[in-house]
């Protein structure tokens, strides 16, 4: 399980967090600014309705308090130099005159009062309002301008969010390109849609893809040095082994010679199909050609029956031709023969294989079918795999030969398909389709 960390999550985190304390920072300074503004707001009120008593001003009068709630009204005394109280707006909030003109906070009566006095002709005009009622309208004012501030948040961490989307989205041509690449591509990764940012990352997945491949190359072109070497000798030997056989060996020394001249012919056999992979390892596919297909699959089978007979069995083939396919007629007919060869060296003797061609929708099939042990469970994942071989391991092969037919299928556009028999028979089915062609 990939525990990496998200690049998107990482960003979601980490703006996120920065847009809540950015915001709760200024949404919390605003606030108190906005209830520092108001309050001075309604400092001056107070003053203005103490100036608008004006000088003069009697009892009868003296401004009404406004028609508000009776706890939200301002309370207005109006005094004489004598200090008797001309006027009082609200005679029960008994309010003790201040020392001295100017603003005051007083508690009187439980009750907290944002007060202000000034003097002017003899008398003194104190206006008072409850701080509790100043709180509310600060707070309520704050509030409204500190709440659109708050509501930025989810809005910036949406547009964030979306660019990023935007953002990585430009990453989907590099990760359908890497998803769909085969395991032989050697060309570089683009780099048209990819952020200036991530560019250094995809010019040194490129430079591993070029190292890779010369790697690749170089291995390549060792086997095919190495095989083509070994063919001399191969067959130096198996001259030497020859020559001795046809100097009538004593009989305690010709089974050993048999033996010797099966492993010189395996071992001849398995460098062939080294060098064969190593020319199918070529990405380009020669020129096609229009083949017949039945013709080159009843040769085949013809090629394979002194195998089938040495080995005691029963190769049959139902084949109507014509079956007109693209390809190159050599790698075809490998492909055939390797198919066939497959099946009657794990078949025990006595045995059966039959190869069929058949007209399907859009081409042709061919079946290679045994009665043979069949894939042993687990092993389907792993027959194509070069040098896997399935139990028998007793049977002759180099478990190269599935490999090749593989490899083949692909460069051609073939379907291949080997599976334990569907129909409950004992055995393995070995499928090929083939897109037909219009002759």
């Amino acid at each position: 399980m990939n525990h990496a960390p998200s690049l998107r999550r990482t960003f979601f985190t980490w703006i996120s967090a920065m847009l809540a304390i950015a915001g709760c920072i200024t949404a919390t300074a605003t606030y108190l600014y906005s209830k520092h503004e108001t309050a001075l707001f309604l400092d001056g009120q107070l003053r203005q309705i103490a100036l608008n008593a004006g000088p003069g001003l009697t009892a009868a009068t003296a401004p009404a308090a406004p028609d508000q709630d009776p706890e939200d009204r301002f309370a207005i005394t109006i005094r004489d130099a004598a200090g008797h109280i001309l006027h009082q707006s609200l005679p029960g909030a008994n309010i003790p005159p201040l020392p001295k003109p100017g603003f005051a906070t007083l508690q009187t009566n439980n009750k907290v009062w944002r007060v202000y006095m000034l003097r002017n002709a003899g008398k003194s005009v104190q206006v008072a309002q409850r701080m509790r009622v100043r709180e509310e309208i600060a707070s309520s004012a704050a509030l409204g301008t500190a709440l659109p501030v708050l509501l930025l948040i989810p809005l910036s961490w949406l547009v964030g969010g979306l660019a990023l989307h935007r953002t990585l989205r430009r990453m989907d041509s590099l990760t359908h390109d890497l998803a769909t690449r085969g395991a032989r591509a050697t060309t570089p990764l683009p780099l048209t849609e990819v952020p200036a940012e991530l560019t250094p990352l995809v010019e040194s997945m490129n430079g591993l893809i070029l190292r890779l491949n010369a790697a690749l190359v170089t291995q390549k072109r060792f086997l095919a040095d190495a095989a083509h070497s070994l063919r001399t000798p191969l067959a130096a030997m198996q001259i030497e082994i020859d020559n001795l056989m046809a100097d009538k060996p004593a009989p305690t020394q010709r089974p050993r010679l048999e033996a010797l001249t099966a492993a010189a012919r395996r071992a001849a056999g398995l460098v062939g199909q080294l060098l064969r992979l190593a020319r199918l390892d070529e990405p380009e596919l020669p020129s096609p050609a229009v083949l017949d297909a039945a013709a080159l699959l009843l040769a085949c089978v013809a090629d394979q029956a002194p195998l089938a007979s040495s080995n005691g069995i029963d190769l049959g083939a139902a084949i109507i031709p014509p079956a007109m396919v693209s390809g190159v007629e050599d790698e075809v007919r490998t492909l055939f023969a390797n198919l066939i060869e497959n099946a009657i060296i794990y078949t025990a003797s006595g045995g059966q294989v039959d190869v069929s061609l058949q007209r399907v929708k859009n081409g042709f099939c061919v079946e290679i079918q045994d009665n043979g042990p069949g894939l042993p469970a687990g092993t389907e994942a792993n027959i194509f795999e070069r040098f896997y071989r399935a139990a028998p391991q007793t049977a002759e092969g180099s478990g190269l030969g599935l490999a090749i037919a593989r490899r083949i299928s692909t460069r051609h556009g073939f379907g291949l398909e080997v599976c334990n028999r569907p129909d409950g028979t004992k055995g393995v089915r070995a499928r090929v389709t083939m897109p037909g062609m219009a002759v």
